[in-house]
């Protein structure tokens, strides 16, 4: 046996034991297991200043303790858990449509949390909210 084939014997049999290894990555990396939901926090109560950053203008969010709050409007604030109910990306609030999204798999909320397509089923948990002055008050 010469130097060429044994790289090429050596190569074919590394590769023949780890195809099985990636198809298998592949075949489970979309599943939907239901009994995995992420778990939304609880006992949540913080406030944020929204005089200045990513929630003084409509349309803006952020992501804070595993809650994305986002600014609808001057007056109206919105508050769900951050976590796709599919497999935990963080979602995305998308102003036009007032809604979330998850860019991972194409999941899509409402604006209070409720799955309206893509993978998962489970609603995100929506929070309460209160706005005094520049203090935004984000509750269970």
């Amino acid at each position: 046996m010469n130097r060429k084939e044994f790289f090429a014997r050596v190569g074919f049999g590394a590769a023949s034991l780890l195809v099985p290894a990636c198809i298998s990555g592949l075949a489970t990396s979309c599943s939907s297991d239901e009994g995995s939901v992420p778990t939304a926090p609880t006992g949540v109560d913080f406030t944020l200043d929204i005089s200045s950053g990513a929630l003084a203008t409509d349309k803006g969010y952020l992501v804070k303790n595993g809650i994305i709050i986002a600014r609808e409007n001057a007056s109206t604030f919105l508050a769900v858990s951050a976590a796709c109910t599919h497999e935990g990306t963080t979602v995305n609030y998308v102003g036009s449509s007032n809604s979330f999204h998850c860019p991972n798999h194409g999941a899509n909320y409402s604006s209070t949390g409720t799955h309206l397509n893509g993978p998962g089923s489970a609603n995100l948990k929506q929070y309460n909210v209160t706005l005094t002055g520049n203090t935004l008050r984000i509750y269970s």
